[in-house]
């Protein structure tokens, strides 16, 4: 069904993807709906399909993207503290910031969102694309937003704690580091290499394959972890040797 989404302008792709209920918050569909995606995947920016960007590195198709937004959107508030690991493009950055801030609010107010890639090169490029835009061009100048080349198994510490993590590379394991980054309540959207059986994946009897994993933090410090879904993303590593 995702494949039918695609469309020839930023409004119709998105508004497809609302039609078709693979985005069903009016929030996600309005935070999408601010960010071009011509400015992040110039090549074919409105398909709802994987783009390449460079370095090894691709955007998730639109749909994904907003899964993703509809999975994290109640710890998603104006004032929230967000870790985008995998940043790549920096175009969920962009909407994960439309959903954490508040426009009409001075910038002291707003959310606080951190892109962690460990490819230099992609730092730079979600630098540049986020500047195409005049929100984006805010964002960065206000410190809202800021992009970091950094190993995303650690997380970024400074930044946090966390009311929403997401992670847009498959992990080889739960990475307890980023789950001590999570405020209480906080929740992270996460994809994870379970082929291995190891770990505390391979402990919940997890077959083979990448699946996203909704882990949420509860007020109380305990854990809830929940296989949603079966994906396939590229692998959170170490960065490419030159």
């Amino acid at each position: 069904m995702a494949w039918y989404c695609s469309g020839s302008t930023n409004a119709e792709l998105v508004e497809n993807l609302f039609n078709e209920g693979l985005i069903k918050d009016e929030r996600v569909k309005e935070a999408m709906m601010k960010v071009d995606r011509a400015h992040y995947a110039p090549s074919r920016p409105y398909s709802d399909s994987p783009q390449p960007i460079g370095h090894g590195a691709t955007i998730s198709a639109p749909h994904m993207h907003g899964h993703a937004c509809e999975y994290l959107i109640n710890y998603l508030r104006p004032g929230s503290r967000v870790l985008d690991i995998g940043s790549g493009s920096g175009y969920l950055t962009h909407v994960l910031a439309n959903l954490a801030t508040d426009s009409t609010s001075p910038d002291t107010n707003g959310g606080h969102i951190v892109g962690v890639e460990h490819i230099p090169e992609l730092v730079d490029l979600a630098n540049r694309n986020m500047s195409k835009s005049e929100q984006g061009r805010k964002f960065l100048e206000s410190g809202r937003v800021k992009f970091v080349a950094a190993d995303g198994r650690l997380g970024w510490k400074e930044g946090g704690p966390y009311d929403v993590i997401h992670v847009g590379a498959a992990a080889e394991e739960l990475h307890p580091v980023l789950v001590e980054q999570l405020r209480c309540p906080g929740r992270m959207f996460i994809p994870v290499e379970s082929g291995n059986g190891g770990g505390v994946l391979g402990s919940l009897g997890v077959g083979g394959g990448q699946y996203i994993w909704v882990v949420d933090k509860k007020e109380d410090g305990s854990i809830h972890k929940e296989k949603v879904f079966q994906v396939s993303y590229v692998p959170l590593t170490d960065a490419p040797k030159k």
